[in-house]
């Protein structure tokens, strides 16, 4: 019997601002189109950051603008993209299109 693993792929470093949030949507457990802490965590894991889970948390701290716990505004991905780009090394540019 043949075992089968499906490694699902990681994003590069490098990406429009669009394809970091149709990437960080694939991690919305409960479909409600708000990114949580523990959303956030498995995203980063899938990235194999290095303690995802305090960055996760210092992600929010940045981001999350009304302090309800969860990203759903522009403006808290906006403070989620600068962060992603400052303290994760990413490179997230806008889309030409």
């Amino acid at each position: 019997m043949a075992i089968m693993r499906c490694i699902e792929a990681h994003p590069s470093m490098e990406m429009t601002v669009d394809e970091f949030k149709a990437w960080l949507s694939r991690f919305d457990a409960d479909h409600d189109g708000q990114i949580n802490k523990e959303e956030l965590k498995d995203a980063l894991h899938s990235l194999r950051v290095r303690f995802g889970w305090w960055k996760a948390r210092q992600g929010m701290k940045e981001a999350d603008c009304n302090h309800d716990g969860q990203i759903e505004s522009a403006k808290e991905i906006e403070k989620l993209v600068n962060f992603a780009q400052k303290r994760l090394h990413m490179k997230i540019y806008q889309s030409d299109w």
